[in-house]
């Protein structure tokens, strides 16, 4: 299946380099390289959120303080999300301009911020239009340059190399339980989420793995 006329080697790649096969086997794992994605949408588009969550933050912005957002970023971006008008949910996916806009009116761009709620937010709606994305070919896809020029005259910019979520840059034990909990919302009970939490920090020391399939099971104590 993979050395084959018709294996994997000769139909997906154009060349082949038949050491990456054995070489370090035993010790390089390509697992270590997965990561953690903070957001909910492409990882293109993760590098703006970074930038727009960190400036948000950082000065205390309130989307009417905000006249408009200018971004440098890859071709990439605007090819595979350059919706200006999301209407729904899942549009807002592939947008730049909702996920910025979302991203610093929210502060956040976790499921709920890529719902046809949050896409038909008039707050969202009404920033999203101040985004304004320029392609430079020099910028590489895990790169942004934001500014966010403000009513009062500031111009606030910032430059990101590596977003959240990548190998350089992981996401905090911290950051894992605050998407963990916002994804079952809704699904499970707080404190049942937290004990399913510390079962799966603790993993190694349960006497069996079926725990946590018990734990993460649905009551209708727990539902909303």
């Amino acid at each position: 299946m993979i050395e084959a006329k018709r294996g994997w080697m000769c139909t997906i790649p154009t060349k082949q380099d038949w050491r990456e096969i054995t070489d370090g086997l035993g010790h390089r794992w390509e697992a270590a390289l997965n990561t953690y994605k903070p957001f909910a949408c492409g990882i293109v588009l993760h590098p703006a959120i970074d930038t727009a969550i960190q400036l948000r933050n950082e000065y205390h912005l309130a989307p009417a303080q905000i006249e408009r957002v200018g971004l440098r970023v890859n071709p990439l971006v605007l090819e595979l999300t350059g919706k200006q008008t999301p209407q729904k949910g899942l549009e807002g996916k592939f947008s730049v301009y909702h996920a910025v806009a979302v991203a610093l009116v929210e502060g956040k761009a976790g499921e709920k911020q890529f719902t046809d709620r949050a896409v038909r937010d008039p707050e969202v709606v009404a920033l999203r239009s101040r985004v304004s994305p320029i392609v430079d070919p020099v910028v590489k896809p895990e790169q942004v340059y934001m500014t966010v020029a403000l009513t009062d005259g500031r111009r606030l910019t910032k430059h990101i190399e590596k977003a959240v979520g990548s190998v350089e840059v992981p996401m905090s034990d911290h950051a894992l339980e605050v998407k963990f909990a916002d994804l079952t919302d809704d699904i499970l009970a707080p404190e049942q989420t937290r004990k399913l939490m510390d079962l799966c920090w603790n993993v190694e020391s349960l006497s069996s793995a079926a725990d946590i399939a018990r734990a993460g099971a649905p009551t209708s104590v727990s539902r909303r």
